[in-house]
């Protein structure tokens, strides 16, 4: 591959390097609210907000939270399925000077408490129906402020939290100017797995969120149409593709969000005939539901222009399929948390090569560089780690300096991604990192859940591993070895998992065998067990 032969593949009316605007996420709200004022941004339900409406909530939430004394990078825990009162509040803390941190709703206690110590949040935003989770692990952790959120009226008593509408109501309406530097200052703590087992926060600055969108609004100049798109968001505001893809870029193109709080084929279907998106971004198993309804056509999927398709690898014939009874267009890509997250995408203005993840984002450089040492560039087609450098690029692991050395080396990302590149600059991603399972668009940490089922009386050794599923593009699967006159049953390990650990991540499939296979110094060969497993699948 030449060098940047991505950048050939670009039009000259769209820029290849951008001056991003030094300006923090607030700031890009107030500016949208100023160009679109009457536009709806959010839409749920038969709930409208408008640009005007929502820059007044947020205000309102900034004021709330200053009254309550938090200051300048104190982190606001949100634990939120999608509802406005997730966008205001992570504007409103965000214009309070706050660091937010995004937490998974289907997080159990443990991994909730993880979190909120590691971050020390004092304040959270939660839905009413998590509240017992909260509560159970609350006094192992900083929180002392609770704003909790109900969907639907409700009788249960919080005190001495406060419901939303009461915290709201907490402030003076007037917010206490915060000076931010957008290029130091974080905005968001993004936590991701890591294969050593603990959860990793990655510090998304203002810079690096205001980049991606900037970044996305230069490559995808000819197609979006500010101030007049649908988006259907129901990929999870939690999750830094819907934060960023659906939330952000949402916001600087004056687009209304119209909101789903989760997948539902028939409420999708019955929201796209009321609603009329012209953008849905998702992960592939949503599209696998789309594509296999029988009736689809008739609610008027075809108004949907452009979806953008992350998390897990696309196949092939599913885009085709999908394509063919929408007419619209799946543009692959490819991001992580660590770059706010994108990267990488399949162009509008040039060729698309199913099966990649297309080229570059404007200001972001990238090789595959060799596994050894990491300092070598491979040749075009060979196997290596994919190494990526921008503007988007995090400020570093929370309170993890010995982590974010080994990921941020010399200005560029590690990735841990093994990929192939084109003569053209076409990415191709072979594995995942490391162990990584990806579970309908849910990424899942082996050794998280390695952890837990080692904590069974009745286990001895366990692997887990991602095995081929035709809808989820990979399940759980746990190969244990039970302790010496010990038993187990499948159900017990499944109803043990479902008590420890999220609903996405409870092994599917549960062996037992009298042993593992291990190498000469007694480590367990997961590679073995999972390549076992794909062979059988064919």
């Amino acid at each position: 591959m030449s060098k940047k032969a991505w950048l050939n593949c670009y039009p000259d009316h769209i820029s290849t390097e951008l001056d991003i605007p030094t300006i923090s996420l607030p700031e890009l709200l107030q500016q949208s609210t100023t160009k679109f004022p009457t536009n709806t941004a959010l839409s749920f339900y038969h709930k409208k907000i408008s640009y005007t409406e929502l820059s007044m909530l947020t205000n309102a939430f900034a004021s709330a939270l200053q009254q309550g004394n938090v200051n300048k990078g104190d982190r606001v825990a949100i634990m939120l399925p999608n509802c406005p009162q997730y966008v205001i509040s992570y504007y409103g803390a965000l214009l309070a000077g706050s660091i937010v941190t995004q937490i998974n709703p289907m997080l159990v206690e443990r991994e909730l408490q993880y979190i909120l110590q590691d971050s020390g949040a004092e304040s959270i935003v939660i839905f009413d129906a998590l509240l017992p989770r909260l509560k159970a692990i609350q006094s192992e952790t900083y929180v002392k402020n609770v704003i909790v959120v109900s969907l639907q009226p409700t009788e249960h008593s919080f005190a001495p939290d406060k419901t939303f509408d009461e915290f709201m109501h907490t402030g003076n309406g007037k917010v206490t100017p915060v000076e931010i530097n957008p290029q130091e200052d974080v905005a968001v703590l993004q936590y991701t797995g890591g294969t050593t087992g603990r959860s990793k926060g990655a510090m998304l600055t203002h810079s690096n969120l205001i980049a991606n969108i900037y970044q996305s609004a230069e490559f995808f100049k000819d197609d979006i149409r500010h101030g007049e798109e649908r988006c259907l968001t129901v990929i999870p505001l939690f999750h830094v593709f819907g934060m960023t893809v659906c939330m952000n870029y949402n916001i600087l193109t004056g687009s209304t969000n119209i909101l789903l709080p989760k997948f539902d084929i028939e409420e999708v279907l019955n929201t796209i005939k009321a609603e009329r998106p012209t953008i849905f971004p998702g992960v592939p198993t949503m599209y696998v539901a789309l594509t296999n309804h029988p009736e689809a056509e008739k609610y008027g999927i075809d108004t949907i222009r452009i979806c953008n398709s992350g998390s897990a690898p696309m196949p092939v014939e599913l885009l085709k399929e999908f394509e063919r009874k929408t007419g619209a267009k799946i543009l692959e890509g490819y991001g992580l948390s660590e770059a706010s997250p994108v990267t990488h995408c399949n162009p509008t203005f040039a060729e698309r090569k199913p099966g990649t993840v297309g080229i570059g984002y404007p200001s972001t450089e990238y090789k595959v560089v060799d596994l050894a040492a990491g300092l070598e560039e491979v040749k075009p087609g060979e196997l290596g780690e994919l190494i990526i450098r921008g503007p988007q690029i995090m400020k570093g692991y929370w309170n993890m300096p010995d982590e974010t050395a080994n990921t941020l080396r010399d200005g560029w990302l590690y990735t841990g991604d093994i990929a192939r590149v084109d003569d053209e600059g076409y990415v191709s991603i072979v594995d995942r990192k490391k162990d990584m399972i990806i579970a309908g668009g849910f990424n899942i940490y082996p050794r998280d859940i390695e952890e837990i089922l080692y904590e069974h009386p009745a286990v001895q050794e366990a692997v887990v591993v991602g095995v081929p599923d035709e809808y989820r593009g990979e399940t759980v699967k746990a190969v244990l070895v039970l302790k010496a006159g010990k038993e187990a049953s499948s159900d017990e390990i499944t109803q043990y998992c479902k008590e420890n650990m999220s609903a996405y991540k409870i092994p599917r499939i549960v062996e037992f065998r009298t042993e593992l296979p291990k190498t000469s110094v007694g480590k367990i060969l997961r590679r073995v067990i999972k390549e076992e497993n794909v062979i059988s699948s064919n």
